[in-house]
């Protein structure tokens, strides 16, 4: 079995409150993209075998989110082995969700290919164990998201008569570096209301409480946000905690 786990973009990302349990809540609209995409093969199998291809990263297969997706489930099930290969095609520590997306897709493919017939309600509730956003890719529609980014509402928006374009620098920014440089904010407008208004607002409204910080620290993120505006953007701006940089234009 083959599948392709595509990408997303964040429209506007606050942070809201640092929890009791060192996690942070958040309020964001999640907007999937399927112009770059991982592809991912899986078989039944007496064992794990796992093989990535093209990563720009190496990491131990026990660590790697394909396989504990997998795992979950087999243990759940009580399932055989499989043989999953991963082509890598998605940056990672870019903010575009890429291991998060591989990871649903193979919770969604295990449950295609042992049968197991579960609602995607239920798939979600093993995706939130992997990832704040690994549920986002369960559903994989645009949603605005709550809590740890796990609460999902979807909501009307089409961005498919516009070109959406990423730049990601050749530098990383980890989850854990991103988050350790915020300050939690609250009371501003709600981000279904800005993203409601007209997309040309939005440069003026829709927020990503990390470009601040992240800014400063990388000033050349700042420099590709401003070359997409000069090159005629509607709206630009990093996508979650970064490094990629999205701007979203007419043509």
């Amino acid at each position: 079995m083959k599948a392709h786990a595509n990408f997303k973009i964040n429209l506007g990302l606050h942070i809201t409150r640092k929890r009791d349990d060192g996690f942070h809540d958040l309020e964001t609209i999640f907007y999937p993209i399927d112009t770059l995409q991982d592809i991912i093969e899986m078989e039944p199998a007496e064992e794990v075998v796992f093989e990535m291809k093209k990563g720009d990263f190496q990491i131990d297969s026990e660590k790697n989110l394909c396989v504990k997706a997998f795992r979950m489930l087999q243990k759940e099930f009580g399932l055989r082995g499989a043989r999953i290969t991963l082509e890598k095609n998605i940056p990672s520590g870019a903010g575009l969700g890429g291991g998060s997306s591989d990871a649903a897709t193979v919770l969604k493919m295990t449950n295609e290919l042992f049968n197991l017939q579960l609602a995607n309600e239920l798939l979600k509730k093993f995706a939130e164990k992997l990832g704040s956003d690994v549920p986002f890719f369960i559903e994989n529609r645009p949603c605005y998201a709550t809590g740890k980014g796990e609460i999902l509402s979807p909501i009307p928006l089409d961005l498919s008569t516009k070109t959406i374009k990423i730049f990601k620098p050749d530098f990383s920014i980890s989850t854990a570096e991103a988050y350790s440089l915020i300050t939690p904010k609250s009371g501003r407008m709600n981000l279904k209301e800005i993203v409601g208004q007209p997309i040309e607002n939005w440069k003026n409204l829709l927020v990503n409480d990390f470009e601040a910080p992240l800014f400063k620290k990388y000033p050349e993120l700042a420099e590709i946000k401003k070359k997409f505006y000069n090159e005629g953007a509607i709206y630009a701006a990093l996508s979650g905690s970064g490094s990629a940089i999205f701007g979203i234009f007419d043509n």
